[in-house]
């Protein structure tokens, strides 16, 4: 079971947008891209036991975490983690069938991974959401063309400096690619945290 700290801090701010995002009444099916520890997952699980999570990976040795927090939790609500590459098309995300899903979440992947990635998450979100489904994002964004605060700034230029096709996205451009694939933004969220944010499209 590996632990994130950042996960910790920042699992209840974001339970509580899926709480205002989703129907917490009837029950509904939910794909996490990007799972991390699976501290997330579990958690949010707890929170909305209407929503059957189911988390991914791309990285085995966090699949294997995911599934530790799932054990230790028993947690009937979440199903056992898939390996998915986001860049890939969704017909090689483990099965999931266009149009079954209520929810697609999202959390600190889209800094973290080449441009492909979010492409690949918005596409693939934009045939496996149903009509009314709902994607949201969570992670620090450039904001037309401005990132806030300094601690931000020294962030992106750190994340660059390690891959040059990471860095912070900015909303206008996920806003473009989100549309390219059926999604529009509806709102966006500031969190606890210093300039991160929520984004919800559906």
């Amino acid at each position: 079971m590996l632990n994130a700290p950042a996960a910790e801090r920042n699992k209840e701010p974001i339970l509580a947008v899926l709480r205002e995002s989703v129907d917490t009444a009837k029950p509904l099916n939910a794909l996490e891209i990007s799972s991390g520890t699976g501290q997330h997952v579990t958690h949010f699980a707890q929170g909305l036991r209407n929503i059957t999570w189911q988390p991914s990976e791309f990285d085995r040795q966090s699949l294997a975490s995911i599934d530790a927090y799932r054990a230790h939790h028993n947690l009937p609500n979440v199903k056992p983690a898939i390996h998915l590459d986001a860049s890939l098309p969704c017909e090689n995300w483990g099965g999931i069938q266009p149009e079954s899903l209520d929810l697609v979440l999202n959390i600190n992947m889209i800094h973290i991974s080449p441009m492909a990635c979010t492409e690949g998450l918005f596409k693939g979100a934009g045939t496996i959401l149903k009509p009314q489904g709902v994607l949201l994002t969570y992670g620090p964004y450039a904001l037309n063309g401005q990132i806030t605060p300094q601690s931000n700034i020294d962030f992106d230029l750190s994340l660059r400096s390690r891959n040059p096709e990471w860095g912070l996205r900015d909303v206008t451009l996920l806003r473009s690619v989100a549309e390219r694939s059926g999604l529009f933004l509806e709102k966006m969220v500031r969190s606890d945290t210093p300039n991160i944010s929520n984004l919800g499209f559906s």
